[in-house]
């Protein structure tokens, strides 16, 4: 009988894989849009596991056709059955026991400065606009991606209309401003496009782009206003351009890097941010567990910190709020890979403390959050946890972790503001029945006061100790309105429709995530990824205002005012 049975089961998976062949899946371009992003350009993993073949070997290969089409509960791997067949996931595992490595490139300044494009007069327009156009002030504007339709919106905060839609590139990551000059504003993309925008002008045009890469991540720009820094995953390495003209000025290679386990090999460049402290650049090298300072104060804007042995797996960063000298003086990375928070000092350029955030949480801070606890007497800092539903919070500079504060799902969005008395947490990697909430815990008490909980056909305000429903809304969902593309000046944007489509008659669970502060304080911009929409709430009570529709699948939002407050963002 076990003879019978081992036959069965192996001639039940050689059948499995024999289906494999009838796929038309193109495996490579379906992992560059949809995978590598969170396993990496050469499979090496960092968010999502390593799927280089030497790893897959050691896995069962029909539970890795499981994975991919059930997913992995309270992990950032989603279930693709809506998209991939059976046979589709059978020949993406056979695809990916067999890769080869084609794909590893090195970093060329001459390659990237050939990309260099002017797309508008820059001061042409600013003589011809010195002050907003669309606006009272460009400050009124909050930034939002929509990721699917690599898109970047500009948004009149204090209203909620969307003023402009700008094709920048595959899978819009970020876009930050110049807090110098605020009337320029840059979007990277996950195809490695940088975009240079005036957003004082009429229809907030492009002035510039150079792709800085295949795939990249994190952008900042030098308080001064001079210079931005892109970091990319393939090429691994930066990319040092003009702020007022993105033209290339250095590249910082990093395909060649000692990782924490002592070997040499490439490094994708994760968190980027720029500080109030001094003329200085921190980016953090995401397998090589580093982290380089560059001083763009010297000529050449040479790398005068290099702090090793953070941990594995660099991600996310943010910066310290301690009010007083210290304000932006303490790097925070994420290490994904040994489940802590580096602390890197910008006035030793060395590693201050390892703030361990917990077994397999995977921290990952998004914007972070930092500010001051009156009861305590202490600046405390705060990231959510992607593997489960934890918000971790600790001191500074002691860097103790003072608590850990229980959501409904792994998170990865944690957010806070002056005029909030809370920080806002999302639980988008947790299970259906729950990445629907947003969770506002007490700044001063740190515990969570209220849940934002949004269902197929309607909202809710809950009072978390209570259960008790303080406002309820009509969430009712609506078929986007198609619209066409068309040229602005040397680019290309989408109109935004003006009116509502249909209501949705089979709506899908609407999946929240990255809480913003926008319209100076007033509100909260919390993105609908699933819905295709913006809610916005009251920041001070929580209660829903209104919903900005017809996006597709809206991401990272950043409000100009806010940002300028906040050090490093």
């Amino acid at each position: 009988m076990k003879r019978i049975l081992s036959i069965a089961a192996v001639t039940a998976l050689t059948a499995s894989f024999a289906l494999a062949g009838t796929s038309n899946m193109n495996f490579a371009e379906k992992f560059e849009k949809e995978c590598q992003g969170c396993h990496g350009p050469i499979h090496q993993g960092g968010v999502g596991s390593d799927l280089r073949p030497k790893a897959l070997k050691k896995k069962n290969r029909e539970m890795l056709v499981e994975t991919i089409m059930d997913g992995r509960e309270n992990t950032a791997m989603p279930a693709w059955n809506s998209s991939f067949s059976k046979d589709d996931a059978a020949g993406m595992v056979d695809w990916l026991m067999d890769w080869k490595n084609t794909v590893e490139l090195t970093l060329d300044f001459d390659e990237v400065h050939k990309s260099w494009t002017k797309l508008a007069d820059r001061e042409a327009l600013a003589k011809k606009y010195p002050k907003a156009a669309d606006v009272k002030d460009v400050k009124d504007i909050t930034f939002a991606t929509e990721r699917d339709a690599s898109l970047v919106d500009f948004i009149d905060s204090t209203t909620g209309k969307v003023l402009s839609r700008h094709k920048a590139g595959f899978a819009v990551h970020v876009t930050v401003t110049n807090k110098h000059d605020p009337r320029y504003a840059y979007s990277i993309s996950r195809s490695g496009k940088l975009t240079m925008f005036d957003i004082a002008a009429p229809g907030q045009p492009a002035l510039a782009s150079v792709q800085v890469g295949q795939e990249s991540r994190g952008l900042a720009v030098s308080p001064d206003g001079k210079y931005i820094l892109a970091g990319n995953y393939n090429p691994g390495g930066a990319v040092l351009c003009d702020a007022h003209t993105l033209e290339p000025l250095k590249v910082y290679d990093t395909s060649r890097v000692i990782d924490p386990d002592g070997q040499i090999g490439p490094s994708r460049v994760a968190g980027i941010a720029d500080t109030p402290y001094g003329p200085y650049f921190a980016m953090a090298l995401k397998d090589a567990g580093h982290t380089y300072i560059i001083d763009y104060s010297k000529p050449d804007f040479p790398i005068v910190g290099d702090i090793p042995n953070i941990g594995k797996i660099l991600h996310d960063c943010f910066l310290n709020e301690n009010k007083g000298e210290d304000f932006g003086r303490y790097f925070m990375i994420a290490s994904q890979g040994s489940d802590l928070m580096g602390i890197v000092d910008f006035k030793t350029k060395a590693l201050a403390a390892k703030v361990h955030t917990g077994k397999k949480s995977k921290p990952h801070p998004g914007q972070g959050s930092s500010w001051f606890n009156k009861k305590m007497g202490k600046q405390l800092n705060a990231t959510n946890s992607m593997n489960f539903g934890s918000v971790v919070i600790w001191d500074s500079p002691s860097w103790k972790v003072i608590k850990k504060v229980k959501t409904s799902g792994g998170g990865l969005f944690v957010g806070t503001g002056e005029d909030t008395p809370w920080i806002w947490s999302d639980c988008v990697l947790g299970k259906p029945d729950k990445y629907n909430e947003v969770h506002l815990i007490n700044k001063e008490t740190l515990e969570t006061d209220r849940i934002i909980k949004v269902g197929k056909t309607k909202g809710q305000l809950i009072d978390a100790k209570t259960g008790k429903v303080l406002q309820e809304w009509d969430a009712t969902q609506h078929e986007k309105v198609a619209v066409n593309e068309k040229a602005f000046g040397k680019e290309k944007i989408l109109p935004m429709p003006d009116h509502l489509g249909k209501a949705v008659k089979d709506p899908v669970q609407p999946r929240l995530l990255h809480a913003e502060p926008a319209n100076h304080g007033k509100w909260t911009m919390i993105s609908e990824w699933t819905t295709g929409r913006i809610g916005i709430y009251e920041s001070e009570t929580g209660k829903f205002v209104k919903y900005i529709e017809n996006l597709t699948t809206p991401t990272f939002t950043y409000s100009v005012e806010h940002r300028q407050h906040v050090p490093g963002a």
